[in-house]
């Protein structure tokens, strides 16, 4: 075994330089304090969409886009398909846990002034990829063709309409027309496994390609520490093998999810039917719509719910653009209003959605 094994190393190596990256590896060395913990997020946010891309990749195999198919083809999977609920399962839960450790691994970078200068490509690079995250949510969640699914993607895209101007062109280039259609479904489709995912894939090996000729980021207060004081571990195995440990836990929770709280199918769609009551979006959408229900109906002649959806596009081109208006931190200085301010944002959004939620 062990001259089998060592031939198969001469073989490679003889045909691929891997020299450089070996030296690399064990060159390179990850900042050890102790909030380092929070590190390990941006690891996990790209464990679960590996997982996202198998399990997608096992129900195509049987999924049919198509409003007389694809409710059917589902409920094929979760009943006839060997192991198939469970796949399905799997990348629901994973879905919603990738939404959830992107939002955390966003929150850390910013607290942890991870974005200041000459880093800003990689916040940017960071916030498009929270952004196509989002979007692949909103466009798997009518693949299923259910009631929530469908009604829910009505509600969503007519939100969009409501922007002057680009608003109305938005929702009918969404929707594939007027309303809410089979059109709109594999329009969805195509956004969903072919054209996110090629985006998705091109953003994120710029991101990681970035941080590994920046480094990972050095907490604030080491500016003031001499080098003799600074801790390190080595990237490799030392802090590979501690984040393929959280992969691991990571798969458990997944597992256990997916088998005790199986992901429901739902009636199929009807859209002559009327809007169950209480519909409301996924949870991670659930605090920009709980947000537009206290907005007045005429806010200055304008529609309540149009400031609302503009005030949400701003700060979001705010928080886009940390980088360039902070300019407390890349000096060096401490900037308080941006941890009162990120506090406020986080203390607001979990808020909003327990009362959305309730």
């Amino acid at each position: 075994m062990v001259a089998l094994k060592s031939k198969l190393t001469n073989w490679i190596h003889e045909r691929f330089d891997f020299s450089y990256v070996q030296q690399f590896a064990s060159e390179k060395k990850v900042p050890h304090f102790k909030g380092s913990f929070w590190y390990y997020f941006g690891g996990v946010s790209l464990f679960l969409f590996i997982v996202q891309v198998v399990t997608g990749i096992l129900l195509l195999m049987y999924y049919q886009p198509g409003a007389g198919t694809a409710f059917e083809s589902v409920h094929f999977i979760i009943s006839k398909v060997q192991f198939g609920w469970l796949i399905r399962s799997i990348h629901s839960w994973s879905a919603n846990l990738m939404v959830l450790s992107v939002f955390i691994h966003m929150f850390s970078v910013y607290f942890s002034k991870a974005f200041r200068k000459p880093r800003e490509l990689i916040w940017y690079s960071g916030f498009i990829l929270l952004v196509l995250t989002f979007a692949f949510g909103f466009s798997g969640y009518l693949l299923p063709w259910n009631t929530l699914s469908y009604f829910a993607t009505k509600v969503g895209t007519e939100i969009t309409a409501v922007v002057p101007v680009v608003g109305k062109p938005i929702m009918h280039l969404l929707r594939a027309g007027d309303d809410v259609t089979t059109a709109t479904l594999t329009r969805f489709f195509g956004l969903h496994v072919a054209i996110f995912p090629a985006i998705f894939a091109v953003i994120l090996s710029i991101h990681l390609l970035l941080i590994q000729v920046q480094g990972i980021s050095e907490p604030e207060s080491w500016k003031e520490y001499p080098i003799e004081k600074k801790k390190f571990m080595p990237f490799f195995p030392n802090f590979v093998m501690r984040d393929v440990l959280l992969w691991l836990i990571v798969l458990n929770v997944l597992a256990i999810l997916a088998v005790y709280f199986p992901w429901e199918l739902g009636h199929k769609a009807d859209p002559f039917v009327s809007a169950p009551v209480g519909i409301k979006p996924e949870w991670y959408f659930l605090f920009m719509y709980e947000s537009l229900k206290y907005f007045p109906a005429k806010i200055w002649k304008v529609d309540g719910e149009v400031v609302g959806v503009l005030l949400f596009g701003f700060a979001g081109l705010l928080w886009f653009l940390v980088p360039f208006w902070d300019n407390r931190t890349p000096k060096g200085l401490r900037n308080r209003l941006i941890n009162y301010l990120g506090i406020l944002v986080v203390l607001f959004i979990i808020t909003m959605t327990i009362v959305s939620v309730k």
